[in-house]
């Protein structure tokens, strides 16, 4: 079968970026990575340039029928205008809201998809909601829980920045988008503070903002309370409102996210935790349908990859492989949750999610 997609262009060649590059490469299509510094060498091919400097992106995207960017997410949307220039397939990892809505703009005018948020929170999470919801006659609520962490914590906020920082400030400071009362709206970030359980391990989960991508909008008016928590270890949260709150880093995010990276820098050894449920009717009768998993480190390639890590890249190889062959649109825009998970799970990454 001939794909829609034969050749990528990978933007940005942090850990996630070289995996989502190398993932390619090893599922047959032609794979460029552009970075203002490169690799010193790669299983494939190598750009080096800034993405700011004009030309640099149109000029390298006349070459790929598609462009996966795992830039931060401030960077992204001169990426996406780029590929709707050149009508080339775009794809990214961002939890942003504000850029994701700019994204989904540009896809009524699109010559190829516009599929932003492709990565675990929001991305995996969302199809696999979606799929739960799909086998109720009735929803009455939809609560997604996601944590990357690190797998020894050490110290009072039992965390590490294995993450973009800007990413995570954002996500701790923006308004989060829910649905309650069956009404879609936002609330506090940091606030919501609940206990869960995973592997007998006790942990606690909060709302921050962007992990339900667009769900809000898919399922508003059909569910009762619809809502995104992040997971962290017990006593996180009180000491993150402590910074931000009582010592105003909140005024200064640049400077939040340099502090907390260096005081709790990247480690190897982490897990992702998901805990995905959803209650509703089903012939009559109330039920509760659940998704619970624990993703690790695990090699791939020759090489040992952080489970935030190929997490992510796994989903987003996966969206691209289905557009790639036909079981996704090929043009406009899509929503993560409305990729059937059998799919998924049926490309070559998506079946590392597999249970």
């Amino acid at each position: 079968m001939k794909k829609r997609i034969r050749s990528v262009l990978v933007v940005g060649l942090g850990k996630v970026g070289q995996l989502v590059a190398t993932l390619l490469q090893e599922e047959g299509y032609r794979v460029s990575g552009l970075d203002r510094q490169p690799p010193p060498e790669a299983p494939f091919a190598l750009l080096k340039g800034v993405i700011a400097k004009d030309g640099v992106l149109v000029a390298a995207l006349k070459d790929h029928d598609a462009v996966v960017s795992c830039l931060p997410f401030d960077l992204n949307l001169p990426v996406a205008r780029a590929a709707h220039q050149q009508g080339c397939h775009y794809f990214d990892l961002t939890e942003d809201v504000a850029t994701t809505r700019a994204v989904q703009d540009l896809a009524p005018t699109a010559r190829g998809v516009m599929a932003p948020q492709c990565g675990l929170a929001p991305g995996f999470i969302s199809i696999v909601g979606a799929d739960l919801a799909a086998r109720f006659d009735r929803l009455r609520s939809i609560e997604l829980r996601v944590g990357a962490l690190p797998q020894h914590p050490r110290g009072l906020l039992g965390y590490a920045f294995n993450w973009s920082p800007a990413g995570v400030v954002n996500e701790y400071l923006n308004p989060c988008d829910v649905i309650a009362d069956g009404k879609a709206t936002r609330v506090p970030p940091m606030e919501g503070l609940e206990t869960i359980h995973i592997d007998g391990l006790q942990l606690e989960a909060f709302t921050t903002s962007g992990g339900l991508g667009s769900m809000c909008e898919t399922f508003n008016g059909k569910v009762e309370t619809l809502n995104y928590k992040t997971i962290r270890y017990p006593g996180h949260c009180r000491l993150m409102r402590f910074f931000f709150e009582e010592l105003q880093m909140k005024k200064d995010r640049k400077r939040a996210g340099e502090i907390l990276v260096d005081a709790k820098p990247p480690v190897n050894e982490d897990v992702v935790y998901i805990h995905a449920a959803v209650e509703g009717m089903q012939d009559g009768h109330l039920r509760r349908e659940e998704f619970v998993r624990s993703y690790y480190p695990r090699q791939i390639a020759g090489q040992s990859w952080r489970a935030i890590s190929w997490t992510t890249a796994a989903a987003a190889c996966a969206v691209l492989e289905l557009v790639a062959r036909g079981e996704l649109p090929a043009q406009g825009r899509i929503r993560q949750e409305e990729i059937p998970l059998a799919a998924f799970f049926g490309t070559p990454t998506g079946a590392y999610y597999r249970p």
